[in-house]
């Protein structure tokens, strides 16, 4: 984003702004009326005034405080509150602002402890999100603009995103980035330090941040909302300490803890390898909120038991990663499965299959490559559930990036690490692609010729989607609808998300690779129900 041309903003405007801005966290629930005076003052130290605006104000209801914050994020830039007009500052004037009208933080959790014991659970989390969105904390006003659609497959719906909620940082900005000196604090983006923090140029300012705390397997954790809600009620539950990502017997014990004290969530974990794992593995954590993945609702395509655990069912899930979903009644049997699963894993090795579990280094070290992605739910009818994805990160020649990773030709999609969100049947894709997508749209229309050299020139914008485009137009041709193109292009990408998938699979949905799940699934000790 380049620098924003500045509204011009009068102070007797920025004043009328400031109450307005009073009136909408009071009506919203953000502050009390015992507050009204503490919060104004505020406000108006902040931006350099010594009397409030004393004249009448429009009675209004407002959704959101955007409409009230950018032309104040306008009069800060004015009288020198931010030293430029880019987004990175102005996000961190925002969190300013709208943290002077939040309730501290143990006012936060006291009233979502007194919301649980008096309406319940989902009343409580309701009002907790509610608060992360009129905080400007969750920016609905850029979700809102996030693609998306559904994509049919033999798996059922995929559900594929664009990302437009976490903009782009321009290169003046990444230019500034790279001036500034190494910070140590807070120590990554998920510490509970980050509460109440002003922020920097390279660190979002979190002062309208507010989190839980709870307790998962006699630990301390917290729960908070994820500012870029990728799906409904995306939540973070991290770790109070500051310790690497790990898959345990303690990860599958928090897992249902938590589905017992948030029921109508489901919560999962990245995986704790490279490659495999998720974009932050500095910090234990985990991914929560409230929706039904693409992954959830597959069907079984086979049953079994283990003999040493009646009251618990094992399937392969009809899904194009390596699901084994476990369910039961009994908590501590369905936790008893999955660690012993996951032990079993860990050990695994079937050449034929291209699965290794462990690399010999020359000083004697022995380099893991199997793990597992976690995903719990706590059933309407009380049984507890826990889908086991199988992973491994073993690289080769052929695919330097992972042999269970998006092979070369998807990277014009989907390079990144397949992590929770995206094993589960969600794609959330770069934002690049909104514009990419929009002009490969217009080669199957006619609108823009196909030149096979000029795609493949150096500086071409569509470089590395030359042969797609190709392959598109020859299937294809250039006389479609708009309509028609769009709809195309978002199939195709579905079908490469599908893909990706399926390239991550560690038994691959052929007769050898059920073959070699079924191996796996024998070797553990399971029946054929």
């Amino acid at each position: 984003m380049t620098d924003k041309e500045t509204t011009l903003v009068s102070s007797e405007e920025a004043l009328v702004l400031i109450e307005r801005l009073v009136q909408f966290a009071l009506r919203q629930g953000m502050i009390e009326p015992l507050d009204v005076s503490a919060s104004r003052n505020a406000l108006l130290d902040l931006f350099r005034f010594k009397e409030p605006y004393e004249g009448g104000i429009p009675d209004e209801q407002l959704d959101s405080p955007v409409s009230l914050l950018e032309p104040l994020l306008d009069y800060g830039y004015s009288i020198g509150l931010i030293e430029d007009n880019i987004l990175t500052y102005r996000d961190l004037l925002d969190a300013r602002i709208m943290g002077l009208l939040m309730p501290r933080p143990s006012e936060a959790a006291a009233t979502f402890r007194r919301t649980t014991a008096e309406a319940g659970i989902k009343a409580a989390t309701d009002a907790f999100y509610k608060l992360s969105i009129d905080s400007n904390y969750i920016r609905m006003d850029r979700i809102r603009k996030n693609k998306y659609w559904l994509h049919e497959t033999e798996h059922g719906e995929l559900e594929i995103t664009i990302n437009l909620s976490k903009p782009e940082k321009d290169p003046k900005e990444i230019a500034l980035l790279k001036t500034l000196p190494q910070a140590h604090y807070p120590k990554c983006l998920l510490c509970a330090e980050n509460v109440g923090y002003a922020g920097r140029a390279d660190h979002p300012g979190r002062q309208n941040l507010r989190i839980l705390p709870l307790t998962l397997d006699n630990q301390q954790w917290y729960f908070q909302y994820s500012p870029y809600v990728y799906y409904n009620e995306h939540s973070i539950v991290f770790k109070g300490a500051h310790e690497p990502m790990v898959i345990s017997h303690g990860t599958f014990k928090r897992l249902l803890d938590f589905v017992e004290q948030f029921p109508h969530y489901f919560i999962g974990s990245n995986a704790d390898l490279p490659i495999v794992g998720g974009s932050i593995l500095s910090h234990d954590h985990f991914q929560a909120g409230r929706h039904t993945f693409p992954m959830e609702k597959a069907k079984a395509v086979a049953s079994f038991v283990d003999p040493t655990l009646e009251g618990v069912r094992f399937s392969i899930v009809n899904w194009p990663m390596s699901v084994v979903r476990v369910n039961g009644a009994s908590k501590d049997d369905v936790l008893q499965a999955a660690c012993r699963m996951l032990d079993a894993w860990r050990g695994y090795s079937d050449e034929a299959a291209d699965v290794l579990a462990f690399t010999e280094n020359s000083d004697g070290s022995r380099t893991p490559h199997n793990t597992i992605t976690p995903i719990a739910r706590l059933l309407d009818d009380g049984i507890y559930e826990i889908d086991l994805v199988l992973r491994n990160n073993r690289t080769s020649e052929e695919h330097p990036m992972g042999i269970f990773h998006p092979h070369q030709h998807l990277h014009h999609i989907k390079k990144e690490n397949i992590g929770l969100i995206e094993v589960m049947g969600l794609a959330v894709l770069p934002g690049r692609l909104k514009s990419e997508l929009e002009q490969i749209a217009g080669y199957l229309t006619g609108a823009t010729a196909a030149v096979h050299d000029e795609l493949h020139s150096p500086n071409h914008p569509l470089r590395l989607h030359a042969e797609w485009i190709k392959s598109l137009v020859s299937r294809y041709g250039t006389s479609c609808s708009e309509e028609q193109a769009q709809a195309i292009v978002e199939s195709e990408v579905g079908a490469k998300f599908s893909d990706v998938l399926k390239d991550a699979g560690v038994f691959k949905q052929t007769e050898e690779g059920n073959a070699a799940f079924h191996r796996f699934l024998a070797d553990f000790g399971l029946k054929p129900a």
